[in-house]
């Protein structure tokens, strides 16, 4: 078969795999790779040091397949029905890309291996290599190069025709395809509808994102205490945060996900936190082993957890933030003793005293003594 009609059957099996959208580059080094080592050295990347110790093989994806010459750049929609709105009491927000039954990478990587075995049947030569965010590849600036869309305002890949409500993933392979035209216009125009949004101020400018100020950042890829400045910012949401998609004026009427893997579960929308905090690992383990949310790990959610526990100050939640003040995990109860002195209620403060007499970590220490300061500031008994 000739490059111009494998191109066009493997369009046309991604669209039956589920990929809404499917565009095709070439296997060149990506522009945005100068961009990435400035984002890297203004030191925007956080706890993420993967991303610097694999530097070097972001600059071209031969090192992700030797001989690469070809990038069928995907995206799957995962836009549910479920409606994601500021709460209240005792429950958080989980942004929707995690609201569904299984792990997103499971899906796609399935979806993935059944469009590299019809690649191979029309070119049994070739080689593949499936991608879904796991490797030194900058698939938003390939999805551009493919023409699936732009980089917008809040780094999102934008979509005029499915918004940013979508995964990105790709096959790589060594046989040579037709090439779409790289999409080179901006439709972002004046709008700062996602800058203004952000509650935690990650974007220094536009087009840049400091992933250590960032709510899904902060919430499932960082390990240690949320830095005290943005753990009110953080509100309601507890794994991931849609707030600069939800005021984009590209994602108001983009057509919801028909896959049922990512239909929204009502258990998850929202989150009901103080059963969190019953959980051992084995029950977490449970639970979300094979769901987004395990990337957190259990003293990643539960440290989320006590943070949106605080910032409602719902007294409902004052016995799991109790029995989260005695946890196993320093990173729990500290956060938990945070949340505490979020309250003005006195037996918060007793809980708080009671703890100090027997802690031994020094950050949990320095967090119940904040947040005794807090209260006797507010004139607490």
């Amino acid at each position: 078969m000739s490059p111009d009609e494998i191109t066009k059957r493997i369009k046309q099996n991604a669209n039956e795999l589920g990929f809404q959208l499917c565009g095709i580059c070439p296997a060149i080094s990506p522009p945005g790779a100068a961009r990435l080592d400035e984002w890297l050295a203004a030191g925007y990347g956080g706890q993420m040091h993967y991303i610097a110790d694999r530097r070097e093989a972001y600059v071209d994806p031969k090192h992700v397949l030797e001989g690469v010459q070809s990038l069928v750049m995907l995206g799957m929609m995962y836009h549910g029905t479920g409606e994601s709105v500021p709460t209240t009491g005792t429950v958080g927000r989980v942004a929707r890309y995690a609201q569904g039954t299984v792990d997103y990478h499971n899906v796609i990587r399935e979806r993935l291996h059944s469009l590299a075995d019809s690649l191979r049947e029309m070119a049994p030569k070739a080689t593949t290599r499936g991608v879904v965010d796991t490797a030194p590849l900058l698939e938003r600036e390939f999805a551009q190069m493919a023409g699936l869309g732009w980089a917008g305002k809040n780094t999102l890949l934008l979509s005029r025709h499915a918004g940013s409500y979508f995964f990105l993933a790709a096959l790589l392979t060594d046989a040579t395809l037709e090439y779409d035209k790289p999409f080179e216009a901006d439709h972002c125009g004046t709008c700062t509808a996602c800058l203004d949004a952000c509650p935690t101020d990650a974007f220094p400018q536009p087009y840049v994102l400091d992933a250590s100020r960032c709510i899904s950042y902060l919430t499932i890829e960082l390990r240690d205490a949320v830095p005290s400045e943005l753990r009110e910012g953080i509100g309601d949401w507890v794994f991931g945060c849609d707030v600069c998609q939800e005021v984009c004026p590209w994602n108001r009427d983009v057509p919801l996900s028909e896959e049922p893997n990512f239909a929204p579960q009502s258990e998850l929308n929202p989150l009901e936190l103080p059963p969190l905090f019953e959980m051992d690992e084995s029950d977490f383990r449970q639970r979300f082993r094979h769901t987004p949310l395990w990337r957190a790990h259990r003293r990643g959610l539960l440290r989320s957890a006590a943070i949106v526990l605080g910032n409602q100050r719902d007294p409902e939640a004052l016995p799991a933030l109790m029995k989260g003040l005695n946890d196993e995990e320093p990173l729990v109860r500290g956060a938990a003793a945070w949340a505490l002195g979020q309250f003005d209620i006195a037996e918060a403060r007793l809980q708080l005293l009671n703890r100090q007499q027997r802690e031994s970590d020094e950050s949990v220490l320095m967090e119940i003594q904040h947040s005794l300061g807090h209260k006797l500031n507010k004139n607490q008994p």
